[in-house]
C-alpha cells in the first residue's frame, strides 16, 4: 500500500478520492487551508488511523515523504476563483512548483487536477487533448485558466528536465454531494435556489451546453490515471453527454418538485458557448468512461443539499 499526499483533499472532489484511497488500504496525507474545502467533508473519516490531516497552504513548500501525489488544491468555482484572483494565480503557479519539487526530491509520481477551462471557450467540439484552446489571457477568468495552463507547462518541464513521473488529468464540470453550497457553479445553484422557492437564475438563452460527471466516476478516473504507465500526456475526464443549461434547470425542477420560476441575466464575460469532451484518449489508456446518468447522479446530489439547508 502507498503513502499518499492530497492536497486540497477537504475540497469537494478530494474528499471523495481521500475517502475513495482509504478504503483501498493506503495511508492518506490530506493537506488543506480550507479556503473553499472544508474539515465537515472528512469527519466521518476522522478516526481512521490511515488518515493525517494537515493545514497548509501550498503557496509555501513543505516537505513530508510519500509514494503519490493528488495536486488538487485550488479554488474551482469563478465566484471562489475570482475573490482573490492573485491568490488563484499563486496557487496554480507556486503550489504546483513546490508540489514537483516535492515529488523530484522524494521520488512521487504527480497528478495535476487541472480543467477543461484550458481550452477556454473552445472554437473545436467536441475538446480533444491536441487542442491548444481558445482563452482570453487578461479576462476575469484567466487567473484559473492560465493559472491551469502555467501548472500544465510546469508539470511538463519538470517531467522533461528533471524526468518527474507526471500524469495530467482535465476535469470537466464535476458534481455531487459536499459541493459548496455558494460553490456558485451550475448544479449547485439551480439545486440550491430549487429547494429554497428562489428564482432559477438562466444566464444568456440557457442554450449554452455542459457534460457533467458524477463524482464517484471522476474519482475512478483520476485514480486509474494516476496508477497507469507512462501516460505522461493530458488526458480529459469528464461526461461526453452533453446538455443545454436549460435542459438541466428543467431536470433540477422535475426532481425537486420546485415550481420556482426562471429568469434571464446576461452572459458572464467568456462564458464558453460550448464544452463537451472527447474522451476516446482516457477510454483507450484507462479502460474508463463514466457509469453514472445525469438524472441518476442528481437523485444521489439533491437530498445532500437539503440536508444542508436544513442546517
Amino acid at each position: 500500500m502507498a503513502r499518499i499526499l492530497v492536497t486540497g483533499g477537504a475540497g469537494f472532489i478530494g474528499s471523495h478520492l481521500v475517502e475513495f484511497l482509504l478504503q483501498q488500504g493506503h495511508e492518506v496525507l490530506c493537506l488543506d487551508n480550507y479556503f473553499t474545502g472544508s474539515k465537515e467533508n472528512l469527519m466521518h473519516l476522522r478516526d481512521n488511523p490511515r488518515l493525517e490531516m494537515i493545514r497548509h497552504d501550498v503557496v509555501n513548500p513543505i516537505m513530508l515523504e510519500v509514494d503519490q501525489i493528488f495536486h488538487l488544491a485550488c479554488p474551482a468555482s469563478p465566484v471562489h476563483y475570482q475573490y482573490n484572483p492573485v491568490k488563484t494565480i499563486k496557487t496554480n503557479v507556486l503550489g504546483t512548483l513546490h508540489m514537483l519539487g516535492l515529488a523530484k526530491r522524494v521520488k512521487a509520481r504527480i497528478l495535476l487536477a487541472s480543467t477543461s477551462e484550458i481550452y477556454g471557450d473552445p472554437l473545436e467540439h467536441p475538446q480533444q487533448e491536441k487542442y491548444w484552446g481558445n482563452v482570453n489571457c487578461i479576462g476575469p477568468r484567466s487567473c484559473y485558466d492560465e493559472g491551469k495552463r502555467v501548472a500544465e507547462t510546469l508539470m511538463m518541464d519538470y517531467h522533461r528536465q528533471n524526468r518527474v513521473d507526471i500524469r495530467i488529468a482535465r476535469i470537466f464540470n464535476t458534481y455531487g454531494p459536499r459541493m459548496a453550497l455558494n460553490d456558485g457553479r451550475v448544479v449547485s445553484n439551480f439545486i440550491v435556489q430549487a429547494l429554497s422557492g428562489k428564482e432559477i437564475t438562466i444566464y444568456g438563452e440557457g442554450q449554452q451546453t455542459r457534460s457533467f460527471c458524477y463524482v464517484s466516476d471522476l474519482v475512478e478516473g483520476l485514480t486509474r490515471l494516476m496508477n497507469c504507465e507512462k501516460q505522461t500526456e493530458p488526458v480529459n475526464l469528464g461526461n461526453p453527454e452533453e446538455f443545454t443549461i436549460m435542459e438541466l434547470a428543467r431536470k433540477v425542477l422535475t426532481l425537486t418538485g420546485s415550481t420556482a420560476p426562471l429568469v434571464y441575466k446576461p452572459l458572464p464575460p467568456d462564458d464558453p458557448v460550448r464544452r463537451k469532451p472527447d474522451i476516446s484518449r482516457a477510454q483507450k489508456k484507462l479502460g474508463w468512461q463514466p457509469t453514472v446518468p445525469l438524472d441518476a447522479g442528481l437523485k444521489a446530489t439533491i437530498p445532500y443539499f437539503a440536508g444542508k439547508l436544513k442546517g
